[in-house]
């Protein structure tokens, strides 16, 4: 029976398990006929890091039945495939992405990411949990439902809300988690835990709600992924271990990484300063790798095409002296393993799935051709299915709901009577510190102004889940267009994707956002006073439904316009790191330690929108 007459096996559910194991130990005996054999010239068994000679994969439906020398297999199959110049890994996993970050829904993105070998992902989803809570899992299926090969197994976000300070879209504790948990088992665990201040501090307002949603994970023995941004110091590093949290993917340095191994974290690394790791934690004689796996997390479709996907990090890191064996361990094996999922997925044997990368050579990762699900859906990094039709519903299609046009007059920040300057509060982007930054601005007209011969420009969060557009606006510092009239908004902004604004007049503001509202998320672009530059995000605001080079041409042109654009950078920063154009700014945005002065929409916590997530502080904007 072909994989195509199995749709019980596109999700994994433990009734029909037992009817595939089943199915499956007939078939390796030979009772029963196989649909595939495949026989490469090597194969690489991810269990011991050894090289196979002249192996045959049998396969039936979407899995493998069998491995084993060439003609050893009992039984009949249907069809014969011989590559013998060919090398099989097993097809590659992502242990922590977003794939909300690609910026194309789930089945676009299987399209563009098979053909560079990543079969399988592990969903960190705290993007769209916090656009549509309650539909969160029900998203994440739709493409794999619809016959995509690739497998997400979708880790419900701990950070929804991100901090008990922001709130609309979704909202997830124990009661949720326990549901999650208990009805898929593709749900592998919890998502990143972010908020450490909430995870230490009882006092903290999110405290009650994230131990929850650790008990019910702890209940089901899932994984409690964790995200150690900024904890360095030993104690610190013993109390995030001791709390349960699995592993960390912020670390920058090779000392950081072995301070956190060694207390028990499963370090993924990203490609970020992925070369330098590599290569401290070789020259520290590092000889176990199983603790360790790589990590993409979140990367833009334009840059999956320009760079790859799960193949890029593994050729980064034999670029920088790791095994090429050890290296492909790191997205097979070793991320299964420790989400738990090596019945599924992570290495070529019996049970799992038929997810078979072959590479026609070793040390440059070439890729020749990509199974998945038993069928070849890629060769010469061209897809070769058909991608499904998925008519998105309203519920995801409609998320930015804001039910009146946003004025200028939402973003003045008012002075005291009689005043020429006031103190204002400042941030710049990635501001870490203690204590924010002030500074005497300038007032005109009953209205505190920016200050571009200084860098000053105005940022401001627009709420887009009330249908009130409730606004926050402050000053900052080192971002954000010199050019007058002119503004950049966007719907994507970490975590909670409340759409960010941020321009050189109140008005170009205003009309950068209202266009976001019209289309439903994405990014606009207002250079002195006309729109110049859209990329459209219809679904929850953060992704399209077409294809990644269609989105491409557009982020090309916004790229195009925003080189026309005077923007503001800090001279002691590099752009690189602290741009005012474009993605970067969208994680300016975060909450999460080690944020601490931080923006976010009107709240009853904070009525103005600045708050001390890690105190709960508030302070006014102006005075």
């Amino acid at each position: 029976m072909s994989a195509s007459t199995h749709p019980d096996d596109m999700l994994i559910s433990a009734a029909d398990e037992v009817k595939i194991r089943q199915r499956l130990i007939r078939v390796a005996l030979g009772h029963e006929p196989a649909d595939t054999k495949l026989r490469v010239g090597k194969l690489l068994d991810v269990h011991t890091r050894m090289w196979l000679a002249d192996q045959e994969i049998i396969m039936v439906g979407r899995r493998i039945a069998y491995v084993g020398p060439a003609g050893t297999y009992p039984g009949k199959v249907n069809r014969e495939i011989h590559e013998p110049d060919l090398l099989a890994v097993p097809g590659f996993g992502e242990v922590h992405k977003h794939i909300e970050s690609s910026h194309v829904t789930p089945e676009w993105e299987a399209a563009l990411v098979l053909p560079h070998g990543n079969t399988w992902t592990c969903e960190a989803s705290h993007e769209f949990s916090n656009i549509n809570g309650p539909r969160n899992l029900e998203f994440w299926f739709k493409a794999r439902l619809a016959g995509s090969p690739q497998k997400i197994f979708p880790l419900p976000g701990s950070a929804v809300p991100p901090t008990a300070y922001e709130w609309g879209g979704g909202h997830f504790g124990y009661d949720e988690q326990r549901g999650f948990m208990a009805d898929h088992l593709m749900v592998a665990g919890l998502d990143e835990v972010m908020d450490w201040p909430a995870v230490w501090d009882p006092k903290n307002p999110s405290y009650d709600r994230l131990w929850g949603m650790i008990e019910a994970t702890f209940e089901k023995r899932g994984v409690v992924e964790g995200h150690a941004a900024g904890i360095r110091d030993i104690p610190t590093i013993n109390a995030f271990a001791a709390a349960g949290l699995a592993s960390d993917h912020e670390a920058w340095t090779a000392e950081e990484v072995l301070d956190k191994v060694r207390r028990g974290l499963f370090m993924e690394l990203r490609p970020h300063s992925l070369p330098e790791m590599v290569e401290g934690l070789l020259e520290a004689g590092l000889n176990d790798w199983s603790q360790f796996a790589l990590t993409t997390d979140d990367r833009s479709c334009s840059d999956t095409l320009k760079l790859g996907a799960t193949d890029h990090n593994v050729r980064l890191a034999i670029k920088a002296g790791l095994a090429p064996e050890i290296a492909i361990q790191m997205v097979t094996i070793n991320p299964a393993r420790h989400m738990r999922l090596t019945p599924w997925v992570g290495s070529l044997s019996p049970g799992r799935f038929a997810d078979i990368v072959l590479l026609d050579d070793l040390s440059s990762l070439s890729i020749a051709k990509v199974w998945a699900d038993g069928e070849l859906v890629a060769a010469e990094g061209t897809y070769l299915k058909a991608v499904p039709t998925i008519d998105w519903p309203d519920w995801a299609t409609q998320s930015v709901n804001i039910t009146r046009p946003i004025a200028a007059a939402d973003f003045a920040i008012a002075a005291d009577p009689g005043r020429e300057t006031m103190k204002a509060a400042l941030l710049r982007p990635f501001h870490w510190d203690d204590d924010f930054i002030t500074m005497e601005l300038p007032v005109a007209d009953g209205q505190v102004q920016r200050d571009s011969d200084r860098n000053v420009t105005k940022f401001a969060i627009v709420d887009r889940f009330s249908g009130d557009g409730k606004t926050s606006a402050m000053f900052w510092l080192g971002t954000g267009p010199r050019t007058p009239d002119t503004a950049l908004a966007c719907s994507m902004g970490h975590d909670k994707h409340n759409i960010w604004v941020v321009g050189s007049s109140d008005a170009a503001m205003a009309q950068a956002v209202n266009t976001l509202r019209d289309t439903q998320g994405g990014w606009a672009l207002v250079r002195e006073g006309t729109l110049v530059a859209t990329v459209r995000y219809e679904v929850g605001g953060l992704m399209t439904c077409r294809p990644p080079e269609e989105l491409d041409s557009e982020m090309q042109h916004l790229y195009a316009q925003g080189e026309t654009i005077d923007w503001m950078y800090e001279p002691t920063f590099s752009p690189r790191w602290f741009p005012g154009f474009p993605e970067r700014l969208a994680f300016a945005t975060l909450t999460c330690a080690p944020w601490r002065w931080v923006l976010v929409a009107p709240s009853e916590r904070a009525p103005e929108g600045f708050v001390n997530v890690a105190t709960g502080e508030t302070h006014p904007i102006v005075w």
